[in-house]
């Protein structure tokens, strides 16, 4: 089995470090979380192969968070739960989880689960653009299209859209975005407000007020998807501010 960094978010610390050692004994990376919020950040800094979710945590429901990983289309998804009837692991399945397993369960059954998914995820190929409504990342090209306007970007500007498009509308701090879209390490948090700023004058309708990328007070950015998925025309007054 290929070693990969696996995400184990279980409420339940014996099974927790359970699954976590019989993992790391085959040489996977484990991360391992109790509750939704510290896995959104292990999913941010680590960006995990695999997901191992239980289905119930003791800060949120599961099948939303299942749901959320499901929409950032970069890691596969085991389900734990202890919901065995045929309409609990439906439920799961289309909430988004490549598979589904009813506690109890074998050691055995579990590594098993864990290599199908591995072998799945070879011949997986990453998405070759990212839709967020009218914003449209050509990951492939590096090209931008916003209310059917191509954008010119810097690689910087590119990789910051890109992460705060990959986040699905959730805040991220200036530290996770310095982690996530830059490919050395940056001690000045500052560095992102530049950024930002530059950003927000190639797409923004009026920059001074900005409503795609949203400054949110005492944490960082995020980006507006409710207002790129609900805008039906490029307002004339995006189209003027692409072009110029």
């Amino acid at each position: 089995m290929e070693s990969a960094s696996i995400s184990i978010v279980e409420g339940n610390p014996h099974l927790r470090s359970l699954l976590g050692w019989h993992l790391q004994q085959v040489g996977h990376w484990v991360h391992q979380s109790a509750d939704i919020s510290h896995a959104r950040e292990i999913f941010f800094s680590r960006q995990p192969t695999l997901v191992i979710l239980d289905a119930q945590l003791p800060d949120g429901d599961g099948l939303e968070f299942c749901h959320w990983l499901q929409q950032q289309q970069q890691s596969l998804i085991l389900m734990l739960s202890a919901r065995n009837s045929e309409s609990d692991i439906v439920e799961g399945l289309k909430s988004g989880a490549d598979d589904y397993l009813t506690k109890p369960f074998g050691m055995q059954e579990f590594m098993a689960r864990v290599e199908a998914l591995m072998r799945r995820n070879r011949t997986m190929l990453p998405p070759a653009t990212l839709e967020c409504g009218l914003l449209k990342i050509d990951l492939v090209q590096r090209r931008v299209r916003l209310y059917e306007e191509h954008i010119e970007l810097t690689p910087q500007e590119f990789s910051l859209l890109y992460v705060l498009a990959q986040a699905g509308g959730v805040p991220l701090s200036r530290s996770d975005l310095l982690r996530r879209a830059w490919p050395d390490a940056i001690d000045n948090p500052r560095t992102i407000d530049t950024h930002v700023l530059s950003l927000r004058k190639k797409i923004e309708i009026d920059p001074r007020q900005p409503s795609l990328i949203q400054t949110v007070r005492n944490v960082g950015y995020r980006l507006n998807l409710e207002l790129l998925n609900n805008a039906n025309q490029p307002p004339s007054q995006v189209a003027r501010a692409v072009l110029s």
